[in-house]
């Protein structure tokens, strides 16, 4: 990979960074679809997305899905820097949305890198602070808001993601918002007869002007 694409990604690092960036880390490409990260999993690295969308997501003990956020490419995985700096578990399920291109690195080098280079400390505790206030307001999303509420939200952060044209069937919203297809759907037909989408067989268009 060249660092130049690292520089554009990641800006601000130190140079000599960069070159330990590309020397220690292991880069990986993932299919749509593919488990990046489990639950009970041993966190060995922490991920750097270099292209690509991931959705980080939990699950309860009958394999309910709950969103949690995305990270797109120029992010890093908080969550795996929290697991890996205390030798930790995964308690979060990691998948790749589409095609994605992710920088593994070493638990050994994290943990140097935090010490030797003022920029990584800064690149974490921003990333820290930048999840930290998604899950503020995905928390906030469950406790003041209505399911309605909920369900344009959720649908104006995947447009941000995805694009107008989304190919998310009911039930994977439904996993997404911990509700039922059946509530979902019934409110997608009421948005649609607002005007606010347009459902087609396999996507749902999103049409409202804010």
């Amino acid at each position: 990979m060249d660092i130049l694409i690292l520089k554009k990604l990641f800006p601000n690092l130190e140079e000599g960074l960069y070159k330990e960036l590309l020397a220690h880390g292991t880069l990986k490409e993932v299919k749509a679809g593919e488990t990046l990260l489990k639950v009970g999993q041993t966190i060995r690295s922490t991920m750097l997305i270099i292209d690509g969308l991931v959705k980080l997501y939990r699950e309860d003990d009958e394999g309910n899905e709950f969103f949690i956020y995305h990270l797109n490419a120029g992010q890093a995985c908080s969550l795996s820097m929290i697991c890996a700096t205390r030798h930790e578990t995964s308690e979060i399920l990691a998948k790749a949305l589409t095609d994605a291109t992710v920088l593994a690195i070493p638990l050994e080098y994290m943990e140097q890198w935090m010490s030797k280079y003022k920029s990584w400390y800064q690149f974490v505790i921003s990333s820290y602070r930048k999840r930290f206030e998604e899950l503020l307001k995905t928390i906030d999303a469950i406790a003041f808001t209505s399911m309605d509420e909920r369900l344009e939200y959720y649908l104006k952060q995947q447009v941000v993601q995805l694009g107008n044209n989304l190919k998310n069937t009911h039930q994977e919203i439904a996993n997404d918002l911990n509700s039922s297809r059946e509530v979902i759907s019934r409110l997608l037909k009421k948005m649609e007869t607002k005007g606010w989408v347009v459902i087609h067989r396999n996507a749902i268009e999103w049409i409202k002007k804010d």
